[in-house]
């Protein structure tokens, strides 16, 4: 029977397609900024309004001491939601995207971006300490992936659809057109190309326009001239910067872990409602306590006023900085890992900006630094935070440009970015998005160039078309019993419980006709050029020990630490791996 593919529409189409999703994306991200708004405004200060500056601090609650469980009551909210409607709108939502890309051929059930704009914006809104920026990109792609199912398109199409939503989500939000492209290619398409990029990038700057219209013209944050570079730092800042990149390296592993052990910690509690509830009552109390302490909740929703005064140069006190920077860490962690629905972008900012702060503070009150300053190290911690955090390297530097528009900061950036990441790889090799999807057995690849194939397990591309015969058995009359059928394609030669060799069935098949009778046994012809492989192992681990040895083919089998015949599920030979990559590329076939 012959498979119907899906049909493939031309560039222009697609592109057609993709402005499409970034109208839709951009108009979202607008009314996603206006629910939060409405609803912090409501439950935080008890007026009706959908006008709400995130760079400016929230001022005290009328409600005094009752604002603790403001978070509680959204947190119930949220559970209820994505509990019996969506559970992929839990969390940070971009693992979720990056699955779907790699593993579902971009099929994101449509619901998906509604609850995860409602369940988002309740979060937000009541004080957990998440971004605005994940749920975004996962309601961008979600609304990709929608109008992919609606028109069926080839699933690579679909997929270039999931990655414009994506890209535009952030172009949109931070009003960084080219770091929301960056942003897609680097973490959302497994392809790289003309037919990939033109559509993306017609997304994300239709999003980035209605972004303007809608939301001003100015960047996420303000940084004053004035706390910016007025020439190229001397080689003393630059290797300060350096420092700085390494130091926030640590702390992107920091964070990945944190969020990890927060994750594991609350999921002993089985109750959700009563997990979301603890997690939630512990960041109502941490937000009142900074309140009661500082004078504003500084850790609560995205952070951005956080953020924007540090950079103004208000905020300069290194304890402070420092407090703030353990305070958002904790309250992240706690937020997601207690079932909150929101994303890692605008933490990871704040994060980077605190203790980049603090770390030119420091350095300051010890001995003043041409071409120095708290904001600058602020800007470029930032870079580094969120570059060493999620592995977007390309995307960290050209958004924290866009948002400064400094180019004397771009050098010390780029050092500062890639010494985070490289320490963060000596210390975690998966990033913030990439670890939660490890956990679940699926890997993606680091580089694009990367064929979708090699990220599967084993036992999903191995051959099961096998029987298991003792070494000592005749040949010839193995070749006339029933169990040669057509089906049939490999014998696994045994001695005792140990694995002796493959013999192919065709070739024996054809050797066999030679003569009325060989006088051999199995183990006599059986194929001794084999690797052992676990079900589990991933496939491009399998093919390349298989390189190494020179082996014609994988033994899989069970995973068990000392595998016996009896373990033997399948065979992976050369042959099948060459069909196997064929077929994995269809979806980005003509």
């Amino acid at each position: 029977m012959k498979i119907r593919l899906p049909p493939r529409i031309g560039l222009a189409r697609l592109s057609m397609l993709a402005v499409l999703v970034g109208l839709i994306t951009g108009f979202g991200a607008v009314l996603f900024h206006a629910l939060i708004a409405f609803i912090h405004n409501l439950l935080f200060l008890g007026k009706i309004s959908i006008l709400s500056d995130p760079n400016q601090f929230t001022p005290p609650s009328p409600f005094g001491a009752f604002v603790i469980i403001v978070p509680v009551l959204g947190g119930l909210v949220v559970t209820f939601l994505v509990t019996n409607f969506a559970p992929e709108a839990r969390g940070h939502g971009v693992p979720e995207v990056m699955d779907a890309i790699y593993f579902r051929e971009g099929v994101i059930r449509p619901i998906v971006a509604a609850i995860k704009s409602l369940a988002s914006a309740i979060s937000i809104a009541t004080g957990a300490a998440v971004g605005r920026e994940g749920p975004i990109i996962q309601i961008g792609a979600s609304l990709g992936s929608t109008l992919g199912q609606v028109v069926d398109i080839a699933p690579w199409q679909r997929i270039t659809l999931v990655a414009a939503g994506a890209g535009a989500g952030i172009a949109a939000t931070f009003n960084t057109p080219i770091g929301g492209v960056m942003f897609a290619l680097e973490l959302m398409m497994p392809e790289l190309s003309a037919r990939t990029f033109l559509p993306v990038a017609l997304a994300t700057g239709i999003a980035t326009f209605i972004g303007r219209i809608f939301l001003g013209l100015q960047p996420a944050f303000d940084v004053p001239i004035e706390m910016l570079l007025d020439h190229p730092p001397s080689l003393a800042a630059l290797l300060l910067y350096a420092v700085l990149g390494a130091l926030m390296g640590v702390a992107a592993t920091s964070f990945i872990r944190g969020l990890g052990f927060a994750e594991e910690t609350f999921e002993r509690i089985r109750n959700p409602y009563l997990r979301h509830t603890i997690g939630m009552l512990i960041i109502g109390v941490l937000i009142y306590t900074l309140l009661r302490t500082t004078g504003r909740y500084y850790v609560e929703g995205v952070g951005y006023a956080t953020i924007q005064a540090i950079l103004a140069g208000s905020l300069v006190a290194p304890g402070l900085l420092a407090l703030l920077y353990v305070a958002k860490l904790f309250a992240t962690s706690v937020s997601l890992g207690s079932g909150s629905s929101g994303g890692i972008f605008s933490p990871s900012l704040f994060m980077g900006a605190t203790l980049g702060g603090a770390f030119g503070a420091v350095v300051l009150l010890i001995h003043p630094v041409p071409q120095f300053s708290v904001a600058t190290c602020a800007v470029i911690g930032m870079a580094a935070m969120v570059g060493g955090g999620t592995g977007a390297v390309m995307t960290a530097v050209t958004m924290t440009f866009e948002m400064t528009r400094d180019y004397d900061l771009v050098m010390p950036i780029i050092i500062a970015v890639a010494l985070s990441v490289g320490v963060r790889r000596l210390l975690s090799q998966e990033n913030i998005y990439t670890i939660k999807l490890a956990g679940r057995r699926h890997f993606v690849p680091k580089a694009l160039h990367a064929n979708m194939f090699l990220v599967r397990h084993a036992n999903e591309v191995m051959e099961t078309d096998i029987i298991r015969l003792p070494a000592d058995t005749d040949f010839d009359a193995f070749l006339r019993s029933p169990e040669t059928g057509i089906g049939l394609k490999h014998v696994v030669v045994t001695r005792g419980d140990r694995i002796a060799g493959v013999v192919r069935v065709n070739t024996a098949l054809r050797r066999g006709l030679e003569s009325a009778y060989t006088g051999v046994t199995l183990g006599s012809v059986a194929q001794r050029n084999f690797i052992i492989a676990r079900e589990d192992d991933i496939v491009f681990d399998v093919v390349t020990r298989m390189t190494r040895r020179n082996a014609a083919m994988a033994v899989v089998t069970r995973d068990v630490r000392r595998p016996h015949a009896a373990d033997v599920v399948g065979i992976i030979s050369k042959e099948h791996i060459a069909d196997s990559v064929a077929e994995s590329i269809k979806p980005y076939g003509d």
